[in-house]
């Protein structure tokens, strides 16, 4: 399985972005996919989940109505719509697959996800 970021850039706080998330070699229904970001000199934090195959979501409470998880099985791509942007929220963004039945935890725990892609970087400026 192979995922590949896009949709990072530069952006005014406050502002919008959206994030893609293509899949290839699996279809995203058997597929639990998670988008995280690493800002500099931090660690690697969760930010959201979904389960296509359920259609559950789960966020992170620092992005919590701002942010919303999506998924388009014709296009076998999940989405991240970033809105109200904050400075804090700049990082590299990336995403994860699991098997829907590899994963002992939900939202699987970030040891979980075996499939990362390269990042997209988001950097919102005040």
């Amino acid at each position: 399985v192979q995922l590949v970021e896009s949709g990072g850039g530069l952006v005014q706080a406050g502002g919008s972005l959206r994030l893609s998330c293509a899949v290839s070699g699996g279809i995203i229904e058997d597929y639990d996919i998670g988008w995280f970001r690493q800002a500099p000199g931090k660690e690697r934090e969760g930010v959201s989940h979904i389960s296509s195959r359920s259609n559950i979501t789960y966020y992170a409470d620092s992005v919590k109505g701002r942010f919303t998880i999506s998924s388009a099985s014709a296009k076998n791509t999940v989405y991240l719509q970033l809105n109200s942007l904050k400075p804090e929220d700049t990082a590299v963004y990336y995403c994860a697959a699991v098997h829907y039945s590899d994963h002992a935890y939900y939202p699987p725990r970030q040891y979980e996800y075996n499939y990362w892609g390269q990042g997209t970087p988001v950097t919102v400026s005040s």
